[in-house]
């Protein structure tokens, strides 16, 4: 009776086996034939008999399933995540059993499937499609998990499609990685040309080297992204209105990267964007004495002191900007309107005058200091003209000022500007 058993087992795993070999057959004729619904039809059939494979037809179910939830492209974003984790799948039994049959042909698909991918991700950032090139920058990454800058791009561009729990969720991975972003960037001069010149990696920039087209190397490290990850977390919730979460977000950025620069300036912003202005010029100042020439927190600074009111502190700041660039044509701008910001408190003085002799000197004084305003802005809307020739914001206020102060010459020519620059939009 035991020899009988035994035979009848026997012969129900044969039947199995024949089963499975039948089934993945059919697999791999439909995948040829690009019919990938019979394919995963097949595979589903023989995955139920998944505990009576041997490593081998174990090592080509994975490799036929990835292929057939792949399907080209095709597939939706549950299969291509189970075509990932099926060639994940097929890569450890093969690494177990010692037989690499499928692992380089399923390292072949998966890099055109990331090169696919990449290439679906940027088609669709061109057309400002950011929740179809976030969903591929993720997937390409799932192809090849060192490539964490797809996972970051992902992520950033999930903010600009407003998808912020994607957003949000990657950018958790991200900082649980300890993702950086800093990299190591390799350059060298073209002997022939002159200029500097990027390349991919190390290893390239030596064999130019060695043939005589480039010299003069030079390795530049990037910033660390650590910063600009803190501040997209914490604009994402300060947009979801949770500005505990936004602090709180800056905050643990910061005992990572203590001395970051741009974190203090996104902190800043963030404090600014929130109403805590005290605290926002208090960073600001921090982060000047990192950076004292940073122009762009010097201009910013006056700005806020702008709009408290305070104008001769927001001059203050506006020159020290224009000193340290003097092509910085938004202080410029900015300290023309300022000026000009002070004519409305001389009109009200002027129209609350009487009509004594004490009161027409006081008038002829205002007057005087209303027209000593537009002199004085005249340079910096001037230069800013001279550096930005279709500045038609400028050209404008420039024309309105020779009006008022009467100089029909200048008048004139800026006028002809003006309609120029309005002819061209």
């Amino acid at each position: 009776m035991k020899k009988y058993i035994v035979l009848s087992l026997a012969l129900m795993l044969c039947l199995f086996s024949f089963a499975q070999k039948k089934e993945i057959k059919t697999a791999e004729k439909a995948i040829k034939s690009n019919n990938f619904a019979d394919a995963k039809a097949a595979l589903q059939s023989a995955e139920a008999l998944m505990s009576a494979m041997d490593e081998k037809t174990k090592a080509k179910f994975y490799f036929l399933k990835g292929q057939a939830l792949y399907a080209n492209g095709t597939g939706n974003d549950l299969d291509i995540s189970e075509a990932l984790n099926s060639f994940k799948m097929l890569k450890e039994v093969e690494e177990k059993s010692g037989k690499k049959t499928y692992t380089a042909q399923a390292s072949e698909i998966k890099l055109n499937m990331g090169n696919a991918f990449i290439k679906k991700a940027s088609d669709a950032y061109e057309q400002k499609n950011y929740i179809v090139a976030s969903a591929n920058f993720e997937r390409a990454y799932r192809v090849s998990t060192s490539d964490t800058l797809y996972l970051y791009n992902s992520a950033s561009v999930a903010v600009l499609g407003k998808k912020y729990d994607t957003a949000l969720k990657i950018y958790d991975e991200l900082m649980a990685l300890g993702y950086t972003g800093i990299t190591m960037e390799y350059y060298a001069t073209d002997v022939e040309t002159g200029k500097e010149q990027s390349f991919q990696n190390k290893q390239l920039r030596s064999f130019s080297i060695q043939g005589g087209s480039h010299k003069d190397v030079r390795d530049v490290k990037t910033k660390s992204k650590v910063g600009e990850i803190a501040k997209n977390i914490a604009l994402i919730y300060v947009e979801l209105g949770d500005n505990d979460k936004a602090i709180e977000a800056i905050e643990k950025a910061k005992a990572i990267s203590p001395n970051d620069f741009n974190l203090l300036v996104s902190e800043a912003n963030i404090r600014y964007k929130i109403g805590d202005k005290e605290k926002y010029k208090e960073l600001i100042a921090e982060a000047l004495r990192i950076e004292p020439n940073n122009v762009d927190l010097v201009f910013n600074l006056g700005v806020m002191a702008a709009d408290d009111d305070d104008v001769e502190t927001a001059k203050k700041y506006y020159n020290m900007a224009i000193d340290l660039d003097p092509k910085y044509t938004k202080a410029k701008m900015n300290m023309a309107a300022l000026l000009l910001s002070q004519e409305q408190k001389i009109i009200d003085e002027m129209n609350a005058l009487g009509s004594s002799a004490a009161d027409d000197l006081k008038y002829d004084e205002l007057k005087n200091s209303r027209q000593q305003l537009y002199k004085d802005a005249i340079p910096y809307l001037s230069s800013t003209l001279e550096l930005e020739p279709n500045n038609l914001s400028a050209a404008k206020t420039l024309m309105n000022i020779y009006s008022a102060i009467d100089d029909m010459p200048n008048y004139k020519a800026m006028k002809a500007k003006v309609e120029e620059l309005e002819s061209k939009n």
